[in-house]
């Protein structure tokens, strides 16, 4: 059975926020390279983290870095 991307995108929401547990901040493409999943679909997890009130972000010289919060 082929899991739908809503799913998906869960599935990969809550390998990031394990990923930045164990690592604490990363640049947004750390957590590309990382993480198992199309660059896009990494993407829309971040997203789905954002909306949930879970993450901080920092701009950079070159892009974002993201943090669990507290």
């Amino acid at each position: 059975m082929e899991i739908n991307l809503k799913d998906k995108i869960g599935f990969v929401a809550g390998d990031i926020w394990h990923l930045l547990k164990e690592k604490g901040e990363l640049t947004l493409s750390k957590v590309v390279e990382n993480i198992e999943a199309p660059q896009s679909v990494v993407y829309m997890g971040v997203g789905w983290l954002a909306r949930e009130d879970k993450l901080i972000f920092k701009k950079k010289a070159r892009g974002y870095s993201i943090r669990l919060k507290e």
